[in-house]
């Protein structure tokens, strides 16, 4: 075979060593030999296949590895692992991350290329519409814009996706990981569904885990499988930090992640040169507008009014759980509808907010109540919900209606919302929330640490911006706080000092 190979590179030798002695003595000369210069190439090549298919593979291989056939000039699937890796390296040459060669990464563009080429041409296309809106705000983090490979890689840039273990959305964020970032959830509304807000939840988390982290790799690691599995990866490694040496100690998910991420920014970045092209999905990401609505609305009532089709309606309205547009104080709602039917529901809107007759759904504003201190009870034993009602002047049925109650079945421990007035209740409010010192909440100590008790309503991320932006990992570490989502009202955090200089 290598005699064969000899052989067929001395047929070329005229050709080969034409271009050798332009490179050598003079580059620009290589430029004016004209475009049927490489087309010699296709032709001699090409003219190899009746006799031998392997022989032609290889001479391509060779040509293209002395870069003398450009990538795209042949089959996208016939490439060697010496063509990937210079093509990678250059990848890592323009980019923060370390996109760095090795068996595991080529196996899954290989993979990709092989099995999933259809589904990649159409992922391409989705990320014409959503890669804006991810860029945008990557760069507004200042983060890498490499990091919008990583919606590709979490939910496939599905906005409604739905993971076995509970993640939702385009970011694929847990309830408790999508609070702590100021994520809104509650029976009605998710924003995890919300393509902007998920979006600077996730730039605002990522940032959090390199800060933690130092690396890129890990930080994705992490974001995948948790900062705590790891931070046990690196001390079951012996304290090594390179991910691809405690790959073999995380989660299984975890240890193909990370590649997973490379070879999609790879592929994506190098689309054209394996035949990779754009294929339009079922529905157009293009023409779309949002509006900032003025009350409450139901999809039903908007179908009826717009002729819109309710799929459609609800595909570009995911974060509305129940068809439903609730109307909540000190929140902003918006619809989004295809450009073409949007002066039409402006057209009608007045009459849909003067009109909720028209729907099946009856919906106040105070029946989704967020709790506070002051509009909140905390059930404590004997009590029942006759008793709290008439205490807080109530009847049962609007109690039962602001908590979503099914059933008079009571757990001490529980709080409910009893009125949707925000002024205090001293008897209740007393005896329920934790009190606080008579000094200010955040007190130095002698370590330049400062306390801070949590109040009703505070994540890690409000309360990480109320002291100059610090990083949530920071937070967690300080307190013990690795595997905790919810914080109890009335816990006691240690805080760094902050010198004015490191403020925001």
């Amino acid at each position: 075979m290598k005699n064969l190979l000899i052989l067929y590179l001395l047929m070329l030798s005229p050709h080969l060593l034409a271009q050798n002695s332009a490179l050598v003595f003079n580059d620009n000369s290589f430029s004016n030999l004209g475009s049927g210069f490489l087309d010699t190439y296709k032709i001699s090549v090409s003219n190899l296949a009746p006799i031998d298919q392997n022989l032609q593979r290889e001479v391509k291989n060779l040509l293209l590895a002395k870069n003398l056939i450009p990538l795209d000039s042949f089959d996208s699937d016939n490439f060697s692992s010496l063509i990937l890796k210079e093509q990678l390296e250059k990848l890592d040459h323009s980019t923060p991350f370390k996109v760095l060669h090795n068996a595991t990464l080529e196996r899954f563009v290989r993979v990709y290329l092989r099995d999933r080429k259809a589904y990649l041409n159409k992922l391409i296309y989705k990320s014409i519409y959503y890669f804006p809106v991810f860029e945008e705000q990557l760069d507004a983090y200042d983060l890498p814009l490499e990091l919008k490979y990583l919606a590709v890689v979490e939910s496939a840039l599905n906005p409604v996706a739905i993971s076995p273990s509970g993640a939702k959305g385009l970011w694929q964020f847990m309830y408790g990981t999508g609070i702590e970032y100021d994520l809104y959830i509650d029976s009605y509304i998710d924003e995890r569904f919300d393509i902007m807000k998920s979006t600077q939840a996730a730039c605002a988390y990522l940032k959090d885990l390199y800060e933690s982290f130092g690396s890129w790799d890990l930080a994705l690691a992490a974001y995948n499988s948790g900062p705590g599995n790891v931070r046990k990866a690196i001390k079951r490694a012996g304290g090594e930090t390179n991910y691809w040496e405690i790959r073999q100690f995380l989660p299984r998910e975890t240890s193909s992640y990370v590649p997973a991420f490379y070879a999609t920014m790879y592929l994506f970045t190098h689309a054209e040169n394996h035949g990779l092209s754009p294929v339009k999905t079922e529905l157009s990401y293009f023409e779309t507008d949002t509006i900032q609505l003025k009350g409450s609305l139901t999809f039903k009532a908007i179908e009826k009014n717009t002729g819109i089709d309710m799929d459609v309606l609800r595909s570009f309205n995911p974060v509305y759980k129940k068809d439903l547009i609730p109307a909540l104080k000190d929140k902003t709602m918006s619809l989004t509808l295809p450009v073409t039917l949007m002066p039409r529901f402006i057209a009608s809107e007045k009459d849909l907010y003067n009109n909720l007759l028209h729907t099946e759904v009856t919906y106040t504003k105070s029946e989704v109540i967020p709790i506070t201190a002051f509009n909140s009870y905390l059930v404590t034993n004997g009590d029942n919900l006759n008793s709290i009602a008439k205490e807080h002047h109530i009847s049962m049925e609007q109690l039962k209606i602001w908590n979503g109650l099914d059933s008079n079945f009571l757990i001490s421990g529980q709080r409910l919302v009893v009125t949707d007035s925000k002024r205090q209740f001293s008897n209740k409010i007393k005896k329920s929330v934790p009190q606080e010192t008579k000094s200010p909440q955040a007190v130095q100590n002698k370590n330049q640490l400062v306390n801070y008790t949590v109040k009703y309503g505070d994540t890690l991320f409000k309360i990480s911006r109320k002291f100059g932006n610090i990083p949530i990992s920071e937070l967690r570490t300080l307190n013990d706080l690795d595997n905790v989502n919810y914080l109890k009202p009335g816990t006691r955090l240690k805080i760094k000092k902050r010198t004015p200089e490191h403020q925001s």
